[in-house]
């Protein structure tokens, strides 16, 4: 080949390859941006201090845990199924989670409490480097008793110094961001704390997808699954399904899992775990709407073993009738069973029916006398345990609610001397999973291919060239083995 044609031949290469870059960048870059947050946790104690006023001797108060919300380790409340977005290009990212808690203290004669004060839904927003902690808040002024309710509330400024939030992949980590409570912040807090007051660092962890193509949207939470039995062949009361949320009582799991018991839950048979509570499904029974009354039978079970404990919860049942509830389960210790145990008591009088769904939500029980002798006489008859909730699907167009969404990956444990930093993707994602990893690759292999091309097209110029042409002429630099990138900043 000539010169002039093998320059002309590589002018084209190049031309391709530039018309390939900007083909595939800008399309990199908006795949990049529609990003959705779905599932993932928020560890907070809010602030230890207040915990210990509200729990100690002078308040001496408690809280109570709402919506799924959990606890984790020895001060931290767990709030859950974040939903959100994030644009890795920025590192804009926004997340709400879960769950919420009820501090209460300073109880009154009449029963009432001085003291009560709730935080749920928080909402993390990240941009430009700053970021803020909005939560709802109800809460009773320390001095007037006026009660507030506000939602959204710039409540706290995280620290995100040392933080870049830009490329990150799926999840993103951050972990013991510190918090300092703004005025809003202050006025929703009750007068008990001031502004710039430091609270308890978060840590979260939530995951990222890509968003749907355009045209395309999820199938909606209520559309019918195959394989629903029809209501012709169902006998008269029967329900398609049914589950039963109860998550035992939160100082036993904390007791089993903690430095005295030493032990752990195992779940089997279709048990689910929703982090508050256990979830058993697969429901068959008869429900009847107008009598309020319900009889149903689940699947799973769960097992606690610790120092000096074993006990196996499993086939439990609820019955419920003029407005109370009971809770059964085969209770298993030490090798022994005893069927069809009465665990608990709850209040029934909110089970209601909406459509194709009946459900009770977080329903107070208390512990039987069964119930007590199963636990083998830790707790007292009438204590309270765990609140129960309910949901029944009438129809094969119901469904059930969804359990808590607690991400795929914990956020790093809390106390780490990590620093706080944006999750970085993971080196070996498929393209499928929305990453840019996989396009950046066939695109760093066409830039191979064709600089590739013009380099044999260059070097064979120079072999079939007269020698003092090639001593005339620069030798071009070798295309790079390494490719592209998508690590984030450090």
């Amino acid at each position: 080949m000539s010169a002039r044609p093998a320059r002309a031949f590589a002018v084209a290469l190049l031309a391709t390859l530039a018309a390939l870059l900007t083909a595939l960048v800008p399309a990199t870059a908006a795949h990049a941006a529609g990003r959705t947050v779905q599932g993932g946790r928020l560890d907070w104690g809010i602030k230890s201090s207040f915990q210990s006023y509200v729990t100690g001797p002078v308040a001496k108060g408690g809280f109570k845990l709402k919506n799924g919300a959990a606890t984790a380790g020895g001060s931290l409340f767990r709030f859950h199924s974040a939903t959100g977005s994030y644009d890795p290009d920025s590192g804009a990212f926004e997340a709400s989670f879960s769950g919420g808690v009820q501090f209460q203290g300073h109880q009154k004669p009449d029963g009432a409490y001085e003291l009560d004060l709730s935080v749920s839904r928080p909402t993390v927003r990240i941009n430009g480097g700053a970021g803020t902690l909005y939560v709802d808040v109800s809460s009773k002024a320390k001095d007037t008793g006026v009660v507030s309710t506000r939602s959204q509330v710039p409540f706290a400024t995280l620290g995100l110094g040392g933080v870049n939030m830009k490329g990150g992949g799926s999840p993103i980590a951050l972990n013991n961001i510190p918090l300092t409570l703004t005025g809003e912040g202050a006025q929703a807090f009750a007068g008990y704390y001031t502004a710039g007051t430091q609270l308890d660092p978060v840590s979260l962890s939530a995951d990222v997808k890509a968003a749907p193509d355009a045209g395309q949207s999820p199938q909606p939470a209520g559309t019918p699954s195959a394989g629903g039995t029809p209501q012709g062949t169902r006998a008269p009361g029967a329900f398609v399904d049914a589950a039963v949320d109860w998550g035992v009582r939160r100082t036993f799991r904390e007791y089993v899992t903690g430095s005295i018991g030493q032990g752990k839950w195992t779940l089997a048979d279709g048990a689910q775990d929703g982090g508050a509570l256990f979830r058993f499904g697969r429901g068959k029974g008869s429900y009847d709407g107008g009598k309020g009354t319900l009889d149903a039978a689940f699947a799973g079970s769960v097992h606690f073993t610790g120092a000096h404990l074993d006990l196996k919860l499993g086939a439990l049942t609820a019955k419920v009738q003029d407005g109370k509830g009971v809770l059964t389960a085969d209770v298993t210790t030490a090798g022994e069973t005893k069927n069809a145990v009465p665990l608990v008591e709850f209040d029934a009088k909110g089970l209601k029916t909406e459509g194709g769904l009946a459900t009770l939500t977080e329903a107070p029980a208390t512990l039987t006398e069964g119930g007590s002798q199963a636990f083998n006489s830790m707790y007292k008859a009438g204590t309270e345990m765990d609140p129960v909730s309910l949901a029944v699907a009438l129809d094969d167009g119901a469904r059930l609610p969804a359990l808590p969404d607690l991400g795929s990956t914990a956020p790093p444990a809390p106390g780490s001397s990590a620093s706080p930093s944006a999750a970085a993707p993971k080196a070996a994602q498929k393209a499928a999973d929305g990453s840019d990893t996989g396009t950046y690759a066939a695109l760093g292999a066409a830039v191979l291919v064709l600089a590739g091309g013009v380099a044999f097209l260059v070097a064979r110029k120079r072999r079939t060239a007269p020698p003092a042409a090639s001593a005339a002429s620069s030798s071009p630099s070798s295309p790079s083995e390494a490719g592209p990138t998508d690590s984030p900043r450090s």
